[in-house]
């Protein structure tokens, strides 16, 4: 199996590509019922087992986790001595939020200037799809053996946080049992850079809870003396940041400094589309921002609306907090510092309940080792250029699960996701060139894994 045979077979592939990814993208499968029929995350659970079915594994089937969501579940053995290799995604995705800001149609897979737009395009349909393109050309060229031992496994509740697979992988390690895992829900620094996430920051979420009053008040008969929850609220969630926009949890530390690859300020704004005349946040460099200190967001808060509200005192006021941490610091020591600094930055006697919704720890991958040597050799035939590292704002906490069940194992973190797909916003897209390029390079470490051990 020659570089030359996987390229060329790799683009023949792509229009079908297209093809897989527009029909998983029309699966509405957004793992909460409130917001989608389950039925979407079950028919598109099945597209994939019978996909991979197709290509060649057996032992396919979904089990259920403990969460209800169903894990695809589909194994091939290699030949003998041959190391066998984990491929992670997942299928569920996230909401479409505002579907009025999307430029294309949320659940129809659209080419416009280059990209496929879609809701999970890139996270984490793409990485099923670069799967798929990659034991496809393995296929075409090697025939229906693979060189190396094969386990796919696709979640079905990762963006809710449910932990339905956190729970069932010690239970069946021995189902999911690999030398090396690849975490294909991650990406690259920029298109047509190969990259490996090294850490991952935890999370900690939590909704507060504030109240005052039995019920609304006139703001012209009441207001003055009686506490205004909403306004409790707003000074709670002001004493998070300090004036230049660090994070100031007390009990937490915010000076922690990235001793990788730096991020350019100036691709980052372009990234993350940062106004005109803004500043960015923190007294740290873009690295220290994202990936070694912890980060507070304002995920939603239960208020009256702008258009409706009435001349009324707010009796009660809530949010949804998400605390990101970086590696070295305990989720539950970091819950318990948050819910501290909630409850004692309350004003006024207000009565304050803090409500934990998850929790996951930070992650930071080994390097060195054959599958890693072996990776790197392929992202570097397949893009050109040698890889490089960055760390993720974001969390997996399944990770951490892999890392305590298979302790010899290599976990290594890519995909085909980059600042430009906007994962979790409107007009989420992926580029086509990604999951060809990490396609390729998947198919080239599969083929070339078994010679280095």
């Amino acid at each position: 199996m020659t570089e030359k045979e996987l390229r060329a077979a790799v683009q023949g592939l792509m229009p079908r590509a297209k093809q897989d990814l527009a029909e998983l993208v029309s699966y509405k499968s957004v793992y909460d019922a409130r917001q989608f029929p389950i039925e979407e995350c079950e028919k598109a659970a099945q597209w994939v087992a019978n996909a991979f079915a197709a290509e060649g594994l057996t032992d396919v089937g979904l089990h259920e986790t403990s969460d209800g969501s169903k894990a695809v579940v589909a194994r091939r053995p290699g030949p003998p001595g041959a190391p066998h290799v984990l491929l992670y995604c997942h299928y569920d995705v996230q909401p479409p939020l505002d579907e009025k800001a999307w430029r294309t149609p949320v659940w129809q897979l659209t080419e416009k200037d280059g990209r496929w737009y879609g809701r999970g395009a890139a996270d984490c349909k793409g990485n099923i799809v670069m799967h798929l393109t990659a034991l496809r050309a393995l296929r075409q060229i090697g025939g229906d053996d693979f060189p190396v031992g094969i386990t796919l496994v696709a979640e079905g509740s990762e963006e809710q946080g449910a932990g339905g697979l956190e729970d069932f992988v010690p239970g069946h390690a021995d189902l999911l049992r690999a030398d090396t895992i690849l975490v294909c829900d991650c990406g690259n620094f920029a298109v047509g850079v190969p990259t490996f996430t090294e850490t991952l920051r935890g999370n900690v979420n939590v909704v507060v809870t504030i109240e005052t009053l039995a019920g609304e008040m006139h703001s012209g008969m009441f207001g003055g003396a009686a506490p205004d929850a909403l306004a409790a609220l707003i000074h709670v969630l002001a004493t998070l940041r300090d004036k230049d926009g660090n994070t100031t949890v007390s009990g937490l530390s915010n000076d922690q400094k990235w001793d990788g690859v730096q991020y350019p300020e100036d691709q980052f704004r372009a990234d993350a589309g940062v106004l005109d005349g803004v500043d960015l946040l923190g007294s740290g460099t873009v690295a220290d921002m994202l990936w070694a200190r912890p980060a507070l967001t304002v995920l939603g808060i239960d208020a009256p609306k702008v258009v409706g509200s009435a001349a009324a005192i707010q009796p009660r006021a809530a949010a949804r907090i998400n605390l990101r941490i970086p590696p070295g610091t305990d989720p539950q020591q970091a819950l318990k510092a948050l819910t501290a600094h909630l409850e004692s930055n309350t004003p006024w006697n207000a009565k304050v309940t803090v409500e934990k919704e998850a929790t996951g720890a930070p992650f930071r991958s080994a390097t060195g080792g054959p599958a890693r040597t072996a990776m790197e050799a392929a992202f570097e035939a397949s893009y050109g250029r040698p890889a490089t590292t960055q760390g993720q704002g974001g969390s997996i906490p399944l990770c951490n699960v892999f890392a305590d069940t298979y302790p010899d194992a290599e976990i290594m973190l890519m995909g085909v996701e980059e600042p430009k797909c906007l994962i979790h916003a409107p007009n989420e897209s992926v580029d086509p060139t990604e999951i060809e390029h990490m396609a390729l390079a998947e198919a080239l470490f599969l083929a070339s894994y078994r010679r280095t051990t």
